[in-house]
C-alpha cells in the first residue's frame, strides 16, 4: 500500500493539489507515518512553517477537544512539532476523526450543551432557568455524514481533514478562495462533512460560510439537518440575522422548523438591541404556533410578554393583541398565568384611546380567583383607566385601596385623579388634588404642573393659571414648554395678545421655541393687526430649519395678507403652499381665487410632485445612513420608509425636520393634525415612480447597496445628514459612520473622502462598516458639515456626549487603535473583522 503525500509548493492555502507525490510503504503503525511525515514537513518552505506554526499558536485549542481518544492530546508544541499536525497520513486521519465522542458522529451536540442554557438566560422568569432553560427537551434532526476512513480515495479523505482544519483560522475572503479552489472534487457530503466538523469545534461562522457556499453549487440539495443545526448555532450566538436567513430558506424549501430554531429565534430578536427586533420576534413566535403548531415553553411566553411591556405606555399600547395572543397560548396550553401577565395586560388596556372596562374586570376577576392580590401597579392602570372615561367612582375606590397599601403613594395616581375630575368639569377639585399632592409628598412633579396647567387654561381661569404658571416657573423644574402652550392658547382664545405677547417673551427667556408655540404668537399677531410682526415673525420661522413653518402657518400668514389687502404676498404664501402640498383653509378659498383672477389667466394647480436640490442632497445621506427605499414586486413604484430611534434625541430633533422638509410626498395616513407636533418615530411617502433612480442606486433586489457613482455625490451636505442620521459621536469625540454595502463600495467612498482631504479609517463586520474620523480628522469633518447640522444639534452633537447617538449599543465595541486583523492581503483603507 502506498501513501500518496500532497502538496503544492506554489501556493499550500488554496488547492493541496498532488504536485509532488511521495510514495513509500506504509506500515500499520501510526507512529511510523507521523515519524516519516515529521522528517518530509521539516523541509517545507519557511513561509508555509511560520504560517501554519502560527495558526498552531493561536488556534490549537479547538482542536484540543476533551476527548480521551484523541491523538492531539499528546502533541507538544515544539515548532517542528508543529508542523507536524497538519500532516496528511491516512492514519493519522482515521485515529483522529475529528470526533470526540460516538454521539457526535451521529451528530449530537448534546456533549457540548452545558452552557447554553446559561446563552437563553432572561433575568425575572421565576423558577425557570431562563427562556433557554427547556431546550433540552426540544429535539432536532440529526445529521449523518460518513466518518473519514469510511471514503475509499485516501486523497479525498486527506483533503478533507487539510479543509477542516485550515478554513476556520482564516477570514471571510480567504476561505471561500481557499473553497473555489476545491469545485472540481468537492461535492454535497465532503461541504457538510467540512460545515459539521466547524459546527462541532464551535466554530460557527466558519460553518456557516461553507453551508453559504455550497447553496451556491450545482450540486447542492438541501439539508435539513445541516440547516437545522446551523440556525441554532448561528441563534445561540445572537447573530439573529445569519440564524433567520437560514430560518427563511428552510421555509422557502416547503419545510417547517424545528421547535429549537422557532424558539432560539425568537429570544435571539429579543436579545438584539435593533430597533424592530421586537416586531420581528412577536412574527416569529406567531409563526411557531400557526405555522409550526408547536406549543412555545412557559418561559418564552413570559420572556416575550416582558419585552412587550417593557416599552413606554405610549408605544407599548400598540402591542396590545400580540399581549392578549400570548394570554390566549398560556391559557389554551394549562400553563401557570403569573401575576405579571395580568399586571401588564391590564396596564396595556388602561392606555387604549377605547377602553374596555369589561375586559379589565374579567382580568381583575381571574386573578382573584387565582388568589393573587391586586398590587400598587394594578391600581394606578386602574386609574388611569377611570381618567380616560372619567369614571369618578371608580376612580375613588382605587384611590382608596391605593391609600391602604404601605409605602409612598404613586405620583402618577394623583395626575391621573385630576384627570378624573377634569373630565366631569370639576378644576378646583383638581387644584386641591394637586396641592394635596404637595403636602403627602413634599413637591409637585412636573407632569402634575402639565395636567394642572392644562385643566385651569381649559376653565380659562385666568387668575389660578397665572399663578401656578409662575409657581412652576420658580420651581426650577423643566421643561416648562407645555405649560406655556397651555397658558397662551388661553390668552389666544381670550384675546388678551398682550399677555399672550408677554407669555411669549417669557418662553424664549426659559425655553427653546418650537413650531407649536410659534404659530400660537403668530395667530396673535395677525389676530390684532400686527401684521408687520406677523410677516417678520413667519419669515424667521420658514429660515429656521428646526422650528420652519407647516399648513397652519402658511394659512395664518395667508388670511393676514387677504386681510389686509397685500395680494402680492398672498400670491407668494400661495406659491409656496402648492409647492408644499399644504391645504388652504375653505374660508380662504373665494377670495383667494378672486385674487389670483386678477393678475392671473388660469389659476395654477399644485405643480407636479418633484425633489428640490436639497431634498435630493439631504435622500442621498439618509440612505447613506441607512433609510430604507421599499419597491413593489415590478419595481415600479417606491416609497421611502423614514424610520426613528425612539431613545435617540437627535432623531427626535431630526424626525421633526424631515417630517417637513418631504411633507408634499408623504403618504396621507402619516400626515398629523395641524394642531399636533408630534412626529411619528415612523412615517412613508407615497408610492411613485420617482423613487427608481434611488431605489436602482441604493437598494437594488431589495438590498442596502453602495452606488457606483457616490463619489459625485459626496457634498458636504450629504455628510452633515449621513451623519445626524446613522452616525455617532464618541467620548473621546470621535466620529463614526455606518454604512452598509460591499468592500469595494466602501473602498470609493474612503478614497473620495481622502481626496476631500478626510482621512479616516474604517472597520468593518460582514456588510456593515463603521468608517471613523480619529482625533484632529474628526476635527477636519465637523468643520466641513457643521454648516448643515441643524442648529438645535450643533452645541449637542459637539459636545462628544454618547446619549443622543442611536448606534451607542452598536459602537461601544468598535475599536479603531489596532491594526488590520486579517491574515489575507488587506485594502490600503479597510480593516475587516470577522470575529
Amino acid at each position: 500500500m502506498l501513501l500518496p503525500v500532497l502538496h503544492n509548493f506554489s501556493n499550500p492555502l488554496l488547492n493541496p493539489k498532488p504536485n509532488v507525490i511521495l510514495t513509500v510503504p506504509i506500515r500499520t503503525s501510526l507512529f511510523s507515518s507521523l515519524s516519516f511525515l515529521r522528517s518530509f514537513t521539516i523541509s517545507l518552505s519557511h513561509h508555509h512553517h511560520h504560517l501554519r506554526c502560527r495558526y498552531l499558536y493561536t488556534r490549537h485549542h479547538l482542536f484540543l477537544l476533551p476527548a480521551p481518544t484523541s491523538s492531539f492530546t499528546l502533541l507538544n508544541l515544539h515548532p517542528f512539532q508543529c508542523v507536524n499536525r497538519f500532516s496528511t497520513s491516512t492514519e493519522q486521519l482515521a485515529t483522529e476523526s475529528l470526533s470526540p465522542s460516538e454521539s457526535e458522529e451521529k451528530g449530537d451536540f448534546s456533549s457540548y450543551s452545558e452552557n447554553e442554557n446559561d446563552i437563553l438566560k432572561f433575568d425575572g422568569d421565576p423558577g425557570y432557568l431562563g427562556s433557554g432553560g427547556d431546550m433540552k427537551h426540544m429535539n432536532s434532526p440529526a445529521i449523518v455524514v460518513r466518518e473519514l476512513e469510511e471514503l475509499p480515495e485516501q486523497w479525498r479523505r486527506a483533503r478533507l481533514a487539510w479543509l477542516c482544519k485550515q478554513l476556520p483560522a482564516h477570514k471571510a475572503g480567504t476561505l471561500l478562495r481557499i473553497l473555489n479552489a476545491q469545485k472540481k472534487w468537492m461535492r454535497q457530503e465532503d461541504a457538510t462533512y467540512v460545515a459539521f466538523h466547524c459546527m462541532r469545534i464551535r466554530e460557527n461562522e466558519a460553518g456557516f460560510r461553507v453551508y453559504k457556499w455550497m447553496m451556491q453549487q450545482h450540486w447542492y440539495r438541501f439539508n435539513f439537518a445541516l440547516a437545522t443545526k446551523l440556525a441554532d448555532y448561528m441563534g445561540k450566538e445572537r447573530k439573529f440575522a445569519k440564524c433567520r436567513e437560514i430560518f427563511d430558506d428552510i421555509i422557502n424549501q416547503g419545510r417547517v422548523p424545528c421547535e429549537s430554531t422557532f424558539h432560539i429565534l425568537v429570544i435571539a430578536y429579543l436579545s438584539a438591541p435593533v430597533h424592530g427586533c421586537l416586531e420581528e420576534a412577536c412574527s416569529i413566535y406567531n409563526r411557531m404556533i400557526q405555522l409550526g403548531g408547536y406549543q412555545p415553553r412557559l418561559s418564552l411566553h413570559n420572556s416575550l410578554f416582558r419585552a412587550l411591556v417593557s416599552k413606554p405606555g405610549g408605544t407599548s399600547k400598540h402591542y396590545l393583541k400580540q399581549a392578549e395572543f400570548i394570554f390566549h397560548n398560556l391559557v389554551t396550553s394549562g400553563l401557570e398565568i403569573q401575576k405579571d401577565i395580568y399586571c401588564g395586560l391590564i396596564w396595556l388596556h388602561s392606555y387604549q384611546d377605547n377602553i374596555d372596562k369589561q375586559r379589565i374586570a374579567s382580568l381583575r376577576e381571574e386573578m382573584k380567583q387565582a388568589g393573587i392580590e391586586e398590587g400598587r401597579e394594578v391600581l394606578v392602570s386602574i386609574l388611569r383607566a377611570c381618567s380616560r372615561e372619567g369614571d369618578v367612582e371608580e376612580a375613588e375606590r382605587t384611590w382608596l385601596k391605593l391609600l391602604s397599601i404601605d409605602g409612598d403613594l404613586p405620583t402618577q395616581a394623583f395626575v391621573y385623579r385630576m384627570e378624573v375630575f377634569a373630565k366631569v368639569g370639576e378644576h378646583m377639585k383638581c387644584l386641591e388634588i394637586f396641592r394635596e399632592m404637595q403636602e403627602r409628598l413634599g413637591c409637585a412633579t412636573v407632569a402634575a404642573y402639565h395636567k394642572i396647567m392644562e385643566v385651569l387654561c381649559q376653565a380659562q381661569d385666568v387668575e389660578l393659571a397665572e399663578l401656578l404658571m409662575q409657581e412652576f416657573i420658580e420651581s426650577g423644574m423643566k421643561p416648562l414648554m407645555q405649560g406655556f402652550i397651555y397658558l397662551m392658547n388661553m390668552y389666544l382664545y381670550l384675546n388678551l395678545h398682550d399677555k399672550l405677547k408677554s407669555a411669549f417673551s417669557a418662553c424664549l427667556e426659559t425655553c427653546q421655541p418650537n413650531r407649536t408655540i410659534c404659530n400660537i404668537y403668530l395667530d396673535s399677531l395677525v389676530k390684532s393687526g400686527d401684521l408687520e410682526k406677523a410677516e417678520e415673525t413667519f419669515n424667521h420661522m420658514y429660515r429656521d430649519k428646526v422650528v420652519g413653518v407647516n399648513t397652519r402657518s402658511c394659512n395664518i400668514i395667508l388670511k393676514g395678507y387677504l386681510s389686509s389687502g397685500d395680494y402680492m404676498k398672498a400670491e407668494k404664501i400661495y406659491d409656496l403652499m402648492c409647492q408644499k402640498k399644504y391645504d388652504i383653509e375653505s374660508s380662504l378659498m373665494g377670495k383667494l381665487e378672486y385674487v389670483l383672477s386678477l393678475s392671473r389667466k388660469e389659476v395654477k394647480k399644485p405643480v407636479s410632485l418633484k425633489l428640490s436640490k436639497d431634498q435630493r442632497e439631504i435622500l442621498v445621506g439618509l440612505l447613506l445612513g441607512g433609510l430604507r427605499i421599499d419597491s413593489d414586486e415590478e419595481r415600479k413604484r417606491h416609497r421611502i420608509q423614514f424610520e426613528f430611534n425612539e431613545s435617540s434625541s437627535t432623531h427626535s430633533v431630526l424626525r421633526r425636520y424631515l417630517y417637513d422638509q418631504y411633507h408634499e410626498w408623504l403618504h396621507p395616513s402619516c400626515k398629523i393634525s395641524d394642531g399636533s407636533d408630534d412626529v411619528s418615530c415612523r412615517f412613508s411617502t407615497i408610492s411613485h415612480s420617482y423613487f427608481g433612480f434611488y431605489a436602482d442606486q441604493f437598494w437594488p433586489k431589495g438590498r442596502a447597496t453602495i452606488p457606483k457613482l457616490i463619489h459625485r455625490w459626496l457634498s458636504p451636505q450629504v455628510l452633515a445628514y449621513w451623519y445626524m442620521y446613522g452616525g455617532h459621536r464618541t467620548s473621546s469625540k470621535d466620529i463614526l459612520l455606518k454604512l452598509k454595502g460591499s468592500r469595494e463600495g466602501v473602498e470609493k467612498v474612503v478614497k473620495t473622502l481622502k481626496a476631500k482631504s478626510l482621512n479616516c479609517r474604517v472597520k468593518g463586520k460582514g456588510n456593515v462598516f463603521w468608517i471613523g474620523f480619529l482625533g484632529s480628522d474628526s476635527t477636519w469633518f465637523w468643520k466641513l458639515v457643521e454648516p448643515y447640522i441643524l442648529d438645535d444639534l450643533k452645541d449637542f452633537l459637539r459636545a462628544g456626549d454618547q446619549s443622543w447617538g442611536n448606534n451607542a449599543v452598536e459602537t461601544q465595541n468598535i475599536s479603531f487603535d489596532d491594526g488590520s486583523d486579517s491574515d489575507e492581503p488587506a485594502s490600503e483603507y479597510i480593516d475587516i473583522d470577522n470575529s
